[in-house]
């Protein structure tokens, strides 16, 4: 879509997120002009790159219009993601900023936007039915506050897409692994379990993506994909048991991996909702705990079929995760 790459200059937001700081690094290599918009350039890990960076808001829709003027397309990955947040600073960010996102891409006369949004916003299947991009949300991901806020975002951006001003097309990566969390993310998987003599594994299993891949994908939905298309970011379906068998080849460890009976989850979860009614702010829920015995597992079809997504082994990210951690002192 983008003939002349050295002369198109791309928008990333959330510049300094595990996706949006891999996605700009997919860019340069592909010869693309890169900005990014962030709220703190400080906290942009690479250094040395031939990039613009712009501070601001997304729900500062002057502030984002201006780092959208002069280009020609834009990948929104800025979100609030973690859980737990009240539901208005889920609208307030993914809701309202993706809103202002779409409306100034258009002020700006951009060509073309991805968003970002999750798998979560997609019906999860079994090991031998995944869910594909047509199965509609279901329980226990329907009503969190973060994907009933990624619903609404896509309502959004389908909205432009039907207008064509500009061209939109969503992604919804899985569970994305790999170097560049900062803060760290979906990387908590690994630095939480690392050095420990027992690790405590819930029942389920969960897809999951190389981050390497899903920047792949993110870029090649920008170049080919259809407007007003979603496409599903999966990589491999994995029992969380398996998952720690792998973080523990890379490690070369000894830890004993005891996996959690389902009863015994969804009871601290219950519990942990009672504490979380009276006021104690907890990650430990009811719905937490359904989602971690649950097995979200998703098919790549359509992306591999229309994007060319790639397929790596989940071995050699979760070994670059885990060098990224240890250069950055986040594994004890």
């Amino acid at each position: 879509m983008f003939e002349e790459k050295n002369r198109t200059r791309i928008l990333v937001t959330g510049a300094n997120s595990l996706l949006g700081t891999n996605v700009i690094l997919e860019l340069l290599g592909r010869g693309y002009l890169v900005r990014g918009f962030l709220r703190d350039r400080k906290k942009f890990k690479p250094r040395g790159l031939n990039i613009e960076l712009i501070e601001g808001d997304i729900t500062n829709k002057k502030e984002l219009t201006g780092a959208l003027e002069g280009c020609e397309a834009a990948i929104h990955t800025a979100a609030v993601t973690s859980p737990g947040l009240s539901p208005e600073i889920y609208k307030r960010v993914n809701v309202n900023g993706t809103l202002n996102f779409t409306e100034s891409a258009k002020i700006c006369g951009l060509k073309r936007i991805v968003f970002v949004s999750t798998a979560n916003t997609i019906g999860y299947g079994n090991a031998d039915h995944p869910g594909d991009e047509t199965a509609p949300p279901k329980k226990p991901f329907t009503g969190l506050p973060y994907a009933d806020s990624k619903i609404r975002a896509e309502k959004i951006v389908l909205s432009a897409a039907a207008e064509a001003s500009p061209e939109a097309v969503i992604v919804n990566p899985t569970f994305m692994i790999g170097a560049w969390d900062s803060k760290p993310g979906s990387g908590q998987i690994i630095t939480l379990a690392w050095g420990k003599k027992i690790i405590f594994v819930p029942p389920g299993g969960k897809n999951f993506i190389p981050v390497a891949d899903a920047s792949a994908g993110v870029c090649n939905a920008l170049e080919k994909g259809e407007n007003g298309q979603r496409y599903l970011l999966a990589g491999v379906n994995m029992k969380y048991i398996e998952f720690f068998r792998l973080l523990r080849k890379v490690s070369n460890s000894r830890s004993r991996l005891v996996k959690l009976p389902a009863p015994f989850m969804l009871a601290a979860g219950f519990f942990g909702s009672l504490f979380y009614s009276a006021g104690i702010r907890t990650r430990v829920t009811l719905t937490t705990m359904k989602i971690l015995c649950t097995y979200n597992y998703y098919a790549s079809g359509k992306a591999v079929d229309k994007l060319d997504l790639p397929l790596s082994p989940l071995e050699n990210a979760i070994r670059e995760a885990v060098e990224w951690f240890n250069k950055e002192g986040m594994l004890k």
